[in-house]
């Protein structure tokens, strides 16, 4: 048997106590944090989603090279909107609402500076019936900045006729607006609170 001096048994007794007293307060603090996470995750909460039922189609073509016009435009099903492209040596494009978006998402990330004070597609697509249906989403509100009050896109229409019609095309695609507030309770934890989605937007 080994013999140990007193003051050799002393520390050992110490470290053992330490030891387990620690142990006690790691598992009292995990046992306290389950329970408040548990109660965090099972809470419920609320948001207002927001739905059109219209969108807008858009006729755009190219008068000079680099240069575009907004020639027409009108109400459609939400989910038939779409930018119809012309070009000068006559081929056509038709962007959908994610390609107007990711072309006018690059015009502000590298040309912020410019946005708005040319007449190039980008341009055309953030100051017409697009990019306004596009900025009424809460996601794409950042748009609404560069926008401003929207009387400086009268200037990207081909006459004042194709402008009036947009501004009545428009006006028919927010009366197409549905909102209703969703109550919900999450499930599988943290993912639930975080990955939920708003539709909040502006009138």
């Amino acid at each position: 048997m080994t013999q140990l001096r007193k003051g050799s048994f002393l520390k050992r007794a110490k470290d053992i106590s330490i030891s387990s007293a620690l142990a006690l307060t790691i598992l009292s603090s995990g046992i306290g944090m389950t329970g408040c996470g548990s109660n965090e995750d099972e809470e419920a909460y609320s948001y207002e989603e927001t739905n059109y039922s219209k969108g807008i189609r858009s006729h755009i073509k190219e008068v000079k090279p680099g240069e575009f016009k907004i020639t027409d435009e009108e109400s459609v099903e939400a989910d038939k909107s779409v930018a119809i492209v012309t070009y000068l040596d006559g081929h056509t494009d038709s962007l959908s609402t994610a390609a107007a978006k990711a072309l006018i998402d690059d015009e502000i990330r590298n040309n912020q500076s410019s946005v708005g004070h040319h007449s190039g597609l980008s341009t055309m697509l953030l100051y017409g019936g697009m990019g306004y249906m596009l900025g009424r989403s809460s996601n794409n509100a950042y748009m609404n900045n560069y926008r401003g009050n929207g009387s400086a896109a009268r200037g990207f229409y081909a006459d004042p006729n194709a402008y009036n019609k947009s501004q009545g095309a428009v006006q028919q695609a927010n009366a197409s607006r549905t909102t209703r507030m969703v109550t919900s309770r999450p499930k599988g934890g943290r993912n639930g609170f975080f990955g939920r989605s708003s539709g909040r937007s502006g009138g």
